[in-house]
């Protein structure tokens, strides 16, 4: 039916909302990432009174586009090997999707990616599907980054927070001093 409202017996029914709609579009260029479309979902069986079909999040391949010194998105399983047994410097940055300041500072940390691709790793840690770094490393803000070298977290290399390019460049130039001096 094309109406707005149904009568019956018992009052007005009004027809189920429209399920969510759903956005596949990239990022921009500077992010690095690209999205893969969700399946489609079934007009049929939402108009059949089955209930909305759940909305699934995108396929997500940061760095991928990149070629060569982009972030690379890593789990708990891989964080021992990526991190902790690299032979250069690794930088884990933090992250949530929900987490305004993490997306703000996404296009500089890819542009860091490119530009020190030569002396450290670059690696993105999901916030809420890695719950047991977070209570290891006792991560509290996001977004967080922590350098690692030799297996073992720098000293003094925890920032928590959004922060602009040139003082992410700022930061990450002395880490880089302080830990080749060592």
């Amino acid at each position: 039916m094309d109406g707005a409202a149904l009568v019956s017996s018992s009052g007005v029914l009004f027809p189920p909302s429209l399920p969510p709609a759903r956005l596949a579009t990239a990022l921009s260029a500077a992010a690095g990432c690209r999205f893969a479309p969700p399946p489609r979902s079934s007009f049929r069986t939402w108009r059949s009174g089955a209930g909305v079909a759940p909305v699934r999040k995108s396929a997500r391949r940061c760095g991928a586009a990149v070629g060569g010194g982009g972030i690379t998105e890593i789990d708990e399983s891989q964080f021992p090997e990526t991190v902790l047994k690299s032979d250069r410097p690794v930088l884990v940055e933090f992250v949530a999707n929900w987490c305004g300041p993490c997306r703000l500072i996404s296009p500089a940390m890819e542009w860091l990616a490119q530009e020190y691709k030569e002396r450290l790793i670059i690696v993105k840690i999901d916030h809420d599907a890695n719950p047991k770094l977070i209570e290891e490393y006792k991560v509290y803000g996001l977004p967080a980054l922590i350098l690692f070298k030799n297996g073992k977290e720098v000293p003094e290399s925890r920032r928590e927070g959004a922060i602009t390019k040139v003082k992410l460049k700022e930061y990450l130039d002395s880490l880089l001093d302080s830990i080749s001096v060592a």
